[in-house]
């Protein structure tokens, strides 16, 4: 009798060590977060993710009541801010605010990065897509795409054009038209959007064909000339600028994207949780109001569509370097 209580007494301390453990992620998730949040931006301050990354990260802080700050870690074509992020603990206190170059088109440009954008981050939600542009320097005096492409196919390699880092979007946005266009041009990769704009208006480079929001402002304000952009639909943003599609390029198009990240290993309740506040964030009005201001479409989908989003661009881009003879090491 005596064997008996004793192994049923060692029976109900198992059981309630076992409840235990699951009650703590599930009591962590629900307390969370119970301190500051940082989210990685794997640019510099001023550059598209940076604007939407602080956009979020302040519906995020005044939800939560805790401090969400952003963390640039800018340089490598985003490879220094992503490798910082899947280095964190998966504890939910450090996001990545990652976008169609960090977190797909790296996985197709780098042979050897010492991350795998497939497995070791899981995708929270979408924030906000949004059409790359081709913009030019206004002292070329070219009235459209067509005219833009002549002229370079009469001075082949005369000619460069800007990113804001090697595997950037802009890099492989240029590297598809110039396949698309059968045209010659230099590459010159930037730290950042703003500082490729800033080359292109100061006449470094004739180029830009990257992410519409951080360009919007450089476009009104005449700095820089918008030729088309590179959705299927013209953008509400330049409904006077045409879709490369329709410029003759059949098919072109390339969708910036930003959205947030976790380390692998974050519990399936914090993604949750993040993905729920998120929502609400981008519902916001005034957030739904400066996306349209910037030329961007507000997402907020679930973790499961963002990820089919992000593997279908990296088998996307991986066909785009195969043919464009592109290598990176």
């Amino acid at each position: 009798m005596a064997a008996w209580r004793f192994a049923r007494a060692g029976f109900v301390s198992s059981l309630i060590a076992a409840t235990a453990m699951v009650a703590v992620p599930l009591v962590h998730a629900q307390s969370y977060p119970v301190r500051a949040v940082k989210i990685i931006v794997p640019s510099p301050p001023g550059d598209g993710s940076d604007l939407i990354a602080r956009t979020i990260a302040q519906r995020l802080s005044e939800e939560w009541g805790k401090p969400v700050v952003v963390d640039n870690r800018a340089g490598a074509g985003g490879r220094i801010g992503t490798e910082t992020a899947v280095k964190a603990a998966p504890d939910g206190y450090s996001l990545l605010m990652g976008n169609a170059g960090s977190n797909g088109i790296n996985a197709a440009i780098y042979p050897t990065l010492p991350y795998k954008l497939e497995s070791d981050f899981i995708p929270i939600s979408q924030v906000i897509r949004a059409p790359n542009v081709l913009v030019v320097n206004p002292s070329l005096k070219v009235r459209d795409v067509g005219e833009f492409i002549r002229l370079l196919k009469a001075q082949p390699g005369k000619f460069a054009y800007a990113s804001g880092g090697v595997g950037s979007s802009a890099h492989l946005s240029a590297e598809l038209f110039k396949l698309m266009a059968g045209v010659d041009m230099l590459h010159v990769p930037y730290k950042g959007a703003g500082a490729a704009l800033n080359g292109v208006i100061g006449g470094d480079v004739v180029m830009f064909l990257g992410n519409l929001p951080p360009a919007v402002g450089h476009i009104k304000a005449g700095r820089v000339q918008a030729l088309g952009v590179t959705s299927m639909q013209r953008s509400s943003m330049l409904p006077d600028a045409p879709t490369l599609h329709e410029t003759g390029l059949k098919d072109f198009e390339t969708i910036a994207w930003f959205g947030l990240f976790a380390p692998a290993g974050t519990p399936a309740e914090i993604i949750q949780r993040v993905y729920q506040s998120t929502v609400k964030a981008v519902a916001a009005p005034e957030v739904r109001e400066l996306f349209a201001k910037i030329g961007g479409i507000p997402v907020a989908n679930s973790p499961e569509a963002f990820r089919a989003i992000v593997l279908s661009d990296i088998a996307k881009w991986r066909r785009v370097v195969a043919q464009s003879g592109i290598s990176i090491r």
